[in-house]
């Protein structure tokens, strides 16, 4: 038998380079064995759910959050994002920064809607709440302070 087929019979692994153990995690049981979601895999899909509507410009973190990513101690797949897993269901905060002259009741509710459908579809898991935090407007890069007019 060549090395190439022995390779091919050797069972695929995933290999993570940190344990990931703690009070973070949604856990559901089946007849094969339990399935677990970690709160940063639910924020890195809510994430790029939001960033995908049109109108987002990114989504904000505080400063002790920009701080914790800073020294490496949370994912930057995380910022902006905070997961709370409560039983059977997940709620979630987005925070965000939008573009200047987009409607923003819209664009809140289109980034519930897109995260919503998100996290549903690829975890299984309902979403209780999305709330939604505009933080900030991001102005055009040729956007000029208008100054007032000198009377004469």
């Amino acid at each position: 038998m060549s090395k190439t087929e022995e390779k091919a019979k050797l069972p695929k692994q995933i290999v993570v380079d940190t344990e990931v153990i703690s009070d973070e995690i949604y856990e559901s049981g089946g007849e094969l064995g339990t399935v677990q979601i970690h709160n940063s895999v639910i924020a890195g899909i809510a994430r790029i759910a939001a960033l995908g509507v049109v109108g987002v410009n990114e989504l904000s973190s505080g400063f002790v959050e920009g701080i914790a990513t800073a020294l490496g101690t949370r994912k930057s797949m995380e910022r902006g994002i905070r997961v709370n897993i409560d039983g059977e269901t997940v709620a979630i905060e987005v925070h965000l920064i939008v573009n200047y002259g987009v409607r923003i009741p819209t664009v809140a509710w289109q980034v519930q809607n897109e995260v919503r459908r998100a996290v549903e579809q690829m975890t299984g898991k309902t979403v209780r709440d999305i709330k939604v935090l505009v933080q900030g407007v991001k102005l055009p890069t040729n956007h000029q302070p208008t100054q007032p007019e000198e009377r004469a």
